[in-house]
């Protein structure tokens, strides 16, 4: 398994192409790899500022946005990790509040890629001992770290003592790691991703979560446990509701009334809520009601229900309004439909990665959808836009939904319609919205 980047930078460029030739070993899962390159760079990861670690399905990024915005707005400074980048690699690390410079990140990456040479490493090994270097040499008040895959053998798990760790939105995804045949690991399915998320738990170290069902919480439950990990769980020891137009939150400190988030959607509201109850798990960085109330509304998270703003690409289907999403597995898909219900009908421009199950993801959104173009993801492995399209009409209902060559081809087509709808979404894959981000000149920052 590889991801994809380019520079506009050469010397950038140069370590993306040597990261680039790197893959997950076929068979080989663990931290011993990921533990010797750390210790051949001096253990970086033990040297952090205060970490909170956010594994889950789906929503942590959202959360590690949450939680960085309500730190800095409460005055801390604050090392981010999110995963993957949209359109440049150097998003992956934002030092102090920025992302990372072109010069300094071409010397980290040769760093860390020429002491791994001869370990083998995966692709997500060398970025992850890539961070721990950058973060462990810039100062600042915290870390906030996104879980890449998993959780008990991601390589973000070689932290020793996070301040804080939590779980997000809890799925089936990624099953050929995540689900893969083992000895004494649990046999349904989401208890078994519940077990390889709550493996981030640390002796001592609060494990906040939200609300799953009987047998994946049961798993939490007994995982946290197992590590010594204090476990807060949504609906027993901190509590969130919607109402009237809040978010009432309450936990053993006493209640707040919380406003809703900027980033659309029922599902941004709990990562709010989960972010808001892992910074109160902890007492090293206080932050005040008023830091949580402006923090959370200050927060902006790309391609996650974003409304582009006028540009190159939204210029090609004039007065419509074009609302761009990655999410790219079932429960995404879901959060997704559930979120733009108001504006059905709606068009929507479709591309989905090989690896993903078109039913999950264009499923919940085709009764939504007036027209779909369904598109190829250049460089990656995709589905073909005629099976896509083929599968959509026959089995979803979607009588509408035609294969394009092109993103182009596409735009102009329901830019041509005469019957287009006011609003357009993109969705589907975050490759796709990388494309669209950078083809509309909104570059994450």
């Amino acid at each position: 398994m590889r991801d994809f980047a380019t520079s506009d930078s050469p010397r950038v460029q140069a370590q993306l192409d040597r990261l680039a030739a790197l893959s997950l070993p076929q068979g080989r899962f663990g931290l011993e790899t990921i533990t010797a390159l750390c210790a051949r760079l001096g253990n970086p990861e033990r040297h952090l500022p205060p970490v909170f670690h956010v594994a889950g399905t789906n929503g942590k990024g959202s959360t590690c946005a949450f939680l960085r915005s309500i730190l800095e707005t409460a005055g801390y400074t604050v090392h981010t990790a999110t995963k993957p980048h949209l359109v440049r690699y150097n998003e992956r690390i934002r030092l102090a509040g920025r992302l990372i410079e072109d010069d300094a990140l071409a010397d980290l990456l040769a760093e860390v890629l020429d002491a791994a040479e001869d370990l083998g490493p995966s692709f997500f090994e060398v970025t992850t001992a890539a961070l721990f270097l950058a973060f462990s040499r810039t100062p600042a008040d915290a870390c906030v770290i996104e879980v890449g895959l998993g959780g008990r053998f991601d390589a973000t798990n070689v932290i020793p003592a996070p301040l804080v760790t939590g779980i997000a939105a809890l799925g089936i995804d990624h099953e050929a790691f995540l689900l893969r045949p083992e000895a004494g690991v649990p046999a349904d399915p989401l208890a078994r991703i519940a077990f390889e998320k709550a493996s981030i738990a640390k002796p001592g170290v609060p494990l906040v979560t939200q609300a799953y069902p009987s047998l994946p919480q049961a798993e939490v439950d007994r995982t946290a446990a197992a590590h010594g990990a204090p476990l807060l769980r949504r609906g027993r020891d901190w509590q969130a509701v919607l109402a009237n137009n809040a978010i009432a939150y309450s936990d053993a400190a006493g209640s707040l009334s919380l406003p809703l988030p900027v980033l659309p959607g029922a599902h941004q509201a709990d990562n709010t809520a989960l972010a808001v109850a892992m910074l109160r798990a902890q007492s090293a960085l206080p932050v005040t009601p008023q830091a949580i109330a402006q923090g959370i509304q200050a927060t902006r998270w790309p391609a996650r229900l974003q409304r582009l703003a006028p540009g190159p690409l939204t210029a090609l289907v004039p007065g419509r309004t074009v609302w761009l999403d990655g999410g790219h597995n079932a429960d995404a898909a879901q959060a997704i439909a559930a979120a733009l219900a108001d504006k059905a009908p709606f068009d929507l421009i479709f591309g989905l990665m090989a690896n993903r199950s078109i039913a999950d993801v264009l499923g919940p959104l085709a009764p939504l959808v007036r027209r779909a173009e369904v598109v190829p993801l250049p460089g990656h492995a995709h589905h073909d836009p005629r099976d896509v399209a083929m599968f959509a009409q026959s089995d979803l209902g979607l009588r509408h939904c035609y294969p394009a060559f092109t993103l182009d081809q596409a735009l102009e087509r329901l830019a041509a319609d005469p019957d287009a709808t006011p609003t357009l979404v993109i969705a589907g894959s975050l490759y796709l919205a990388g494309d669209v981000l950078r083809r509309n000149g909104e570059l994450p920052e």
